[in-house]
């Protein structure tokens, strides 16, 4: 049977976080060490029932099976998934159907499929599968997101050192989901900033997971209300819940990808409340 680590986190009212201290900024929204050799590792939010993980095959073939909280015969019951491969090339095969997932490629997985499991191919150089996923309300087709298929975006410049490529991986016009939305954001050599300016989604939350980042150098990842802004230095392949009060913004000391997953009210990308730098306080 499949190794499958769980960890809640509750939902925190914005005038009490305006107290929190460093550690238990970190107990509340941070979370650490998804990728355990031979291990799925998922943490489960109350923030829009988002739930993140890591899926970490290398000798054993991992199943993605029901955990306590969702209540469920199995998994996907009435959940949808995304899943985006960080790593070397690997397998996600859905209900007997087997795709292949190269670096920084995802599969969406739609409410209803039972059989789900993860496997890489090259066990000297495994795959390291990242796993957002938000309740369904309806079925849509499994559908494999390579990068041809994304929409890429070239955004930013070397002068506000946010110079950057964003792939859309499953949003609308791509990927048909209930309220799932997922993509990755790649930093340019030289470039250290990520959703500058920032915003908040008043109608949904979202999650980041920072991977690429040079061993040694760390993240300063911006959360809270715009005008009480708190901080958390993270490292590599870390991840972080924003509340749809808190900004989600970050300067690393090198550049990095991230990955960002969305759910909510709406499935609209753009729906987002800019703040200005020069507001942030």
């Amino acid at each position: 049977m499949t190794k499958i680590k769980i960890e809640k986190r509750r939902a925190c009212n914005p005038v009490d976080v305006k107290s929190y201290d460093t550690e238990r900024l970190r107990k509340e929204f941070l979370v650490q060490d998804l990728f355990v050799k031979d291990e799925i590792k998922i943490s489960y939010s109350q923030y829009e029932r988002y739930l993140l993980g890591g899926i970490f095959p290398v000798d054993e073939v991992l199943k993605l099976e029901s955990i306590e909280y969702l209540k469920s015969e199995y998994f996907c019951e009435r959940r949808e998934v995304g899943i985006i491969n960080i790593a070397n090339e690997g397998t996600v095969t859905v209900d007997g159907t087997t795709y292949t997932l190269g670096n920084k490629e995802a599969l969406y997985i739609g409410k209803g499929c039972k059989d789900i499991t993860f496997a890489s191919i090259d066990k000297s150089n495994p795959a390291k599968f990242y796993l957002g996923s938000t309740p369904a309300h309806a079925s849509y087709p499994t559908t494999l997101v390579n990068k041809e298929k994304a929409k890429i975006l070239n955004l930013g410049s070397q002068e506000t050192s946010n110079e950057r490529t964003v792939y859309q991986l499953i949003v609308g016009g791509i990927v048909e989901s209930c309220q799932l939305v997922m993509g990755l954001t790649e930093l340019k050599t030289g470039s250290v900033w990520n959703t500058m300016p920032a915003h908040t989604h008043d109608r949904r939350m979202e999650a980041y997971f920072y991977f690429d980042l040079p061993k040694g150098q760390t993240i300063l990842h911006l959360m809270g209300e715009p005008q009480e802004t708190r901080h958390l230095f993270m490292h590599n392949e870390e991840a972080v819940f924003s509340p749809e009060w808190g900004i989600h913004s970050a300067a690393g000391t090198s550049n990095y990808s991230f990955i960002w997953g969305m759910g909510g009210e709406n499935v609209d990308y753009t729906d987002m409340d800019v703040i200005q730098p020069d507001e942030l306080r």
